[in-house]
C-alpha cells in the first residue's frame, strides 16, 4: 500500500510498539473536554450470556448447557444479572458508572457479520448504502482544535472514514526509532516549510504514546488509549475493535475469556485516564446478537438484538434500561432471537449529545440521516 506523504510521515514518526491482533484503535482530536470512546465487538456478542436475564422464566430452558448461574453473576437488579468474571465492570456498575441497554439492535436486521458492522458503522439502514461513518461525522459536530483526526490501526474503521480527514497511525512490533534518527530526519526537513510542521506535528504525536506498547495485552491497550486521550492536545473521540465474540461452539470457556480481557481493558483505561474519567464515557456495541437457545455444539448462531454497554465517571448509572420482551417462543424475533426494542441509534445519537452538550434532535440528523427519526435516550448522565 502507497501512503500519502502526510501519513508516511506520521507511520515513519510515531511507531512504538504493536497493538492487539483482534483489538486496534482509532482516534480523533475535538476541542472539548469531553471524551467519547466507541468499543465495538466484531462478531457478534451475546447479550443474554453477557448481561444475564435469569429471572426470565424461559432463559434456563433456552440456555440450557450455557445458562450462566445466577447464583455465581453479579446482580444487577431483581432481573438481570452481569457474567460473574466481568468484576471491574461490576464495580463500576455499583458505583453508578455504568448502564447495560438490553434488547437493542441497529436497523440490520439479516445476519451477515461484514454487512451488520457496516450498518452499525456507518449508522444506515441497509448495508453499503451510507459511504461515511457516523463517527466522522460526529467529529463534524465539534469545534476543532486540529485539521485532522487519528486513526490508530493500519486501516482506519468504516466508522471514522469521512469528509473529515484523519490521518492513519499504526503502532508496529519494530524497534523504536532512536532519538538520533529522529533528530538528523528533522534536520533534514527543516527547511521545508510543509514536511518540517508535518514532522513537528507526528513527533507530538509519538510523545502521546510514548512508552506505551500494546502488545498482546488488553491492560496495556487500555493503558496505551489512556495515554492519548488524558493528553491536553490529545485526540477526544477514540474507537477501538475488540474480535473474537462468533461464539457458534464452546460458548463458555470462550466468553469467559473474552470478558475478562473487556473488564481488563476499560479497567485500565479508566485507570490511566485518571480524573479525566469523569469526562469520558465509553459506549460498547456489537453488529447483532445471538440465537436465544443453545445449539447442538454449546455455542450460539447468529441473532439479532444485544446488548449495549454504556461507562464513565459522570454517568447517572447503576441502571439496565430495557423494554423486555421476554424469551418465551412467541416474543422472540422471528421465534428464534431476542427481539429488538430499543434502537442502537436512539442510544449512540443520545449518548453523543448529552455527553458533548448538543441539540438531541440535530445530532440524530446528523449521525443517522437515514433512519427514521426516534426519540434519543436520555438522562443518561448526572445533572
Amino acid at each position: 500500500m502507497i501512503l500519502p506523504r502526510r501519513q508516511f510521515l506520521k507511520f515513519a514518526a510515531a511507531g512504538t510498539g504493536s497493538i492487539l491482533v483482534a483489538p486496534h484503535m482509532a482516534l480523533a482530536a475535538a476541542a472539548t473536554n469531553r471524551r467519547f470512546v466507541f468499543i465495538i465487538q466484531r462478531g457478534a456478542a451475546d447479550g443474554l450470556h453477557t448481561v444475564i436475564p435469569y429471572a426470565d422464566p424461559d432463559y434456563q430452558r433456552l440456555r440450557g448447557q450455557i445458562a450462566v448461574d445466577p447464583a455465581t453473576a453479579i446482580k444487577l437488579d431483581g432481573h438481570f444479572a452481569l457474567h460473574p468474571v466481568m468484576v471491574e465492570i461490576g464495580k463500576m456498575y455499583m458505583s453508578g458508572q455504568a448502564i447495560f441497554v438490553h434488547a437493542t439492535a441497529s436497523p440490520y436486521r439479516e445476519r451477515s457479520h461484514f454487512d451488520g458492522q457496516n450498518v452499525l458503522e456507518t449508522g444506515g439502514t441497509v448495508p453499503y448504502a451510507v459511504n461515511d461513518g457516523w463517527m466522522n461525522r460526529l467529529v463534524a459536530l465539534l469545534p476543532r482544535q486540529k485539521d485532522e483526526a487519528i486513526a490508530f490501526a493500519t486501516t482506519i474503521p468504516v466508522a471514522l472514514r469521512g469528509p473529515a480527514e484523519v490521518a492513519s497511525y499504526a503502532p508496529s512490533g519494530l524497534p523504536e526509532a532512536s532519538d538520533d534518527l529522529l533528530a538528523r530526519v528533522g534536520r533534514m526537513y527543516q527547511g521545508d516549510q510543509q514536511l518540517h510542521a508535518l514532522w513537528d506535528e507526528a513527533l507530538a504525536t509519538r510523545g502521546m504514546g510514548s512508552g506505551q506498547r500494546a502488545g498482546q495485552d488488553p491492560a496495556k491497550l487500555g493503558k496505551l488509549a489512556a495515554s492519548f486521550l488524558v493528553h491536553p492536545d490529545g485526540p477526544r473521540i477514540a474507537m477501538l475493535e475488540t474480535g473474537g465474540w462468533d461464539t457458534h461452539t464452546g460458548q463458555q470457556g470462550r466468553l469467559t475469556q473474552q470478558f475478562k480481557a473487556l473488564d481488563v481493558m476499560i479497567a485500565s483505561l479508566r485507570d490511566g485516564l485518571g480524573p479525566v474519567w469523569s469526562d469520558t464515557v465509553v459506549l460498547v456495541a456489537t453488529e447483532f446478537g445471538r440465537t436465544a437457545a443453545v445449539n447442538g455444539t454449546g455455542g450460539t448462531d447468529h441473532g439479532t438484538a444485544s446488548v449495549a454497554m454504556l461507562f464513565g465517571g459522570g454517568l447517572k448509572g447503576g441502571r439496565v434500561i430495557a423494554d423486555w420482551p421476554g424469551l418465551s417462543q412467541t416474543a422472540l424475533y422471528e421465534m428464534r432471537d431476542l427481539k429488538p426494542t430499543i434502537g442502537l441509534d436512539s442510544v449512540i445519537s443520545g449518548l453523543a449529545a448529552e455527553s458533548f452538550g448538543m441539540d438531541p434532535a440535530r445530532t440524530t440528523r446528523a449521525l443517522f440521516p437515514t433512519v427514521p427519526p426516534g426519540r434519543p435516550l436520555e438522562g443518561l448522565f448526572r445533572v
